[in-house]
């Protein structure tokens, strides 16, 4: 058994933790996710401290204070799995379809781009914007005659996902950023001793994919009541879905109708807690934008995560764990010794941020 590294304690700070905690979270066993970069640290730290803060709130939900919350030993071959859920997942015996024939690395004409392609909409907008036949010859042969930026800004134009792999890191952003609420507004749930850290806490799930619904999957494991919206029509990977589904209740509603937009206003009146995984103003346009909820709800706790950070040219980007890889020079690191990009053994990105909201 080893106790907390470096990364512990990092991410605990980030996330406003109680002095002295981080100490009480100590790690056993082998982990298999090893590579080019400290995955294995990424990895441990974040669920690490979601074991940590869930201790913490069974401790105060117990009558005590932070300081009481329990020592949280993880093992770390239960981690590798999890980080890599979405393999193992098995759907009336089918293996889980990961990445589509368009997604993947190709080489331009002075580098590498990494596309995404696995939404039918996202394929379609890729092979618009090439001006090729949906097929991975046609794709390839179109790209190895363009720069690989200019491929990455055609694509993004068409409303497709392509990213020129950066040969060196990207410009480094805060792990988290957060503001204290001014604690008025919010229910105050009653001392539940013996129950689940987060039995009775009203979720409400607004997240795609991995990253967000991992978050809100650790909350139902975690007790708390979740329920995921999603728009009616909206292209899923029912795999995914499946993954990071367990322990939560699901709805569609339509936020163009009326009836379907007072219906959430209704759940976001009951909710305690809202989890939103979009890019930088696609849900302002429907007065979903974190910083307009707490004005109108005091007291709710909102979570946001996005791709490409809350600032910059990129921030309004469309994005997914791999696109990230790519852009920030993480492919490039991991590239095999024939100069082919590579990826980290699993979607790290996605997975330790769910852990840390």
């Amino acid at each position: 058994m080893t106790s907390q590294d470096g990364a512990t304690a990092q991410a605990w700070e980030a996330l406003g933790g109680a002095d002295g905690l981080a100490g009480r979270v100590s790690y056993r066993g082998p982990s298999g996710l090893e590579g080019p970069l400290p995955v294995r640290e990424l990895a441990r730290a974040t669920v690490g401290v979601c074991g940590l803060a869930a201790a913490e709130l069974a401790a105060v939900r117990a009558g005590g204070t932070a300081l009481d919350a329990a020592p949280v030993v993880v093992d770390e071959g239960a981690v590798a799995t999890a980080f890599v859920s979405e393999r193992h997942l098995r759907v009336a015996g089918r293996a889980p379809v990961s990445f589509a024939p368009l997604s993947g690395f190709w080489r331009a004409a002075d580098g590498w781009v990494r596309t995404h392609a696995n939404y039918p909409h996202h394929e379609a907008a890729l092979v618009r914007a090439l001006g090729v036949p949906a097929t991975p010859e046609a794709v390839r042969g179109a790209l190895a005659e363009r720069r690989a930026v200019e491929v990455q800004e055609l694509v993004y134009g068409q409303g497709g996902l392509a990213v020129a792999v950066a040969p060196e890191y990207g410009e480094p952003q805060p792990l988290v950023e957060w503001t204290p609420g001014e604690g008025r507004g919010g229910r105050v749930l009653a001392a539940e001793p013996g129950r689940l850290p987060a039995a009775g806490v009203r979720v409400l799930d607004l997240t795609r994919v991995i990253a967000g619904p991992v978050a809100t999957r650790t909350l139902g494991v975690l007790g708390a009541d979740v329920l995921r919206i999603d728009a009616p029509g909206l292209p899923e990977a029912d795999d995914a879905h499946a993954d990071t589904g367990f322990g939560k209740r699901s709805a569609l509603l339509d936020l163009g109708r009326s009836e379907d937009r007072a219906v959430l206003e209704g759940l976001l009146d009951e909710a305690d807690v809202v989890v939103t995984g979009y890019r930088p103003g696609a849900l302002e346009q429907f007065g979903l934008g974190g910083e307009e909820l707490l004005e109108r709800r005091p007291g709710l706790v909102v979570a946001e995560l996005c791709a490409w950070g809350w600032r910059g040219p990129w921030a309004g980007r469309r994005g997914f764990d791999s696109l990230v890889q790519a852009g920030y020079g993480i492919a490039a690191r991991c590239a095999g010794e024939d100069g082919t990009p590579g990826v980290l053994p699993a979607q790290a990105l996605d997975h330790g941020t769910g852990y840390l909201v």
